[in-house]
């Protein structure tokens, strides 16, 4: 409902992860940790936003703290909900939103254009390609920039470098969707309905929510991946990562330890453990690794850091 929302919403929700459960199975520990999304509900920005029209700047402030932007799109009529613009139309709105957040990238560069011209003509050089990309209405992250040309995005908090995600609110396949963007169709409604619903409530009437598939799909936007800890079978735990990263950095993530005191670390890949069936079998058959400072860690991999 239009104004309704003030302050952010935050809502930290568990990585649904098959490969978990199939790991703490053959491990048996005392406790399972999954790994977490934190969403920040922020309400829905208005035109006129970047001017401050709905509390835009407030809201603004907050996506630009954000990784990337699920986008909730509205295309379902329904005379108690109002909507802002009067009349429904998805496009519209997405083009709305699209707008806000480029003026708003605008009014930052334009701040920095004139003080990177005297003092840094490479960064200005930047600053004009991306202002000239903006102008032209197209948002960041869906152009091939070069690497230099994201740091300084970055530097800046753009919110046009984030990537975006659209969630189409309306019943499935009620709408022929031919949008060239990042989207997925999810009738909230049915899944407000879903949410109220007990376990055994959910087995009877077989309804299946899809709120999985838009956890999956922002992991997978922000270009995230998981390995696994077992703690000597204490605890079978999931991290996230960034791919690319190296294994004394994952460590890191684990305990400021494992990274400073880094030594080497134990890794299987999560599937072959399971095919194994025991840590000290896959150990004595030589499936798991031994490696080193220069390691990437693996999508999937289990990994004991050892200091």
């Amino acid at each position: 409902y239009p104004f309704t929302t003030i302050q952010p919403n935050i809502g930290v929700v568990a990585v649904p992860d098959q490969r978990l459960d199939k790991i703490a199975g053959i491990i048996k520990p005392l406790k399972i940790t999954p790994t977490i999304i934190e969403f920040v509900d922020i309400a829905g920005l208005v035109k006129g936003a970047h001017k401050g029209e709905g509390l835009g700047n407030q809201f603004l402030a907050k996506i630009r703290e954000s990784d990337a932007i699920l986008e909730v799109v509205r295309s379902f009529e329904n005379k108690n909900v109002s909507h802002s613009e009067g009349k429904i139309d998805s496009k519209r709105d997405i083009e709305i939103i699209s707008f806000e957040l480029i003026m708003k990238d605008l009014e930052i560069i334009e701040r920095c254009l004139e003080k990177a011209k005297k003092e840094n003509i490479k960064k200005f050089e930047i600053l004009k390609k991306l202002k000239e990309y903006l102008e032209k209405e197209k948002l960041l992250w869906q152009i091939s920039l070069k690497e230099e040309e994201k740091k300084l995005a970055r530097e800046l908090c753009l919110i046009t470098i984030k990537p975006i995600i659209y969630l189409i609110n309306t019943k499935e396949n009620s709408h022929n969707w031919s949008l060239d963007k990042k989207y997925i169709i999810s009738d909230l409604k049915l899944e407000e309905e879903i949410s109220e619903l007990s376990e055994r409530e959910i087995k009877e009437t077989e309804v299946k929510s899809n709120l999985d598939q838009v956890i999956k799909s922002c992991y997978n936007t922000l270009d995230l991946i998981t390995f696994y800890t077992i703690t000597g079978g204490k605890e079978t735990r999931a991290w996230t990562l960034k791919r690319g990263i190296k294994c004394p950095q994952a460590g890191g993530i684990v305990h400021s330890d494992f990274q400073e005191k880094f030594i080497r670390a134990e890794v299987i890949n999560w599937q072959k453990l399971v095919n194994i069936s025991s840590w000290q079998k896959a150990k004595e058959q030589g499936s798991v690794l031994i490696v080193g400072k220069d390691y990437i860690v693996q999508d999937g991999d289990v990994i004991e850091f050892k200091i």
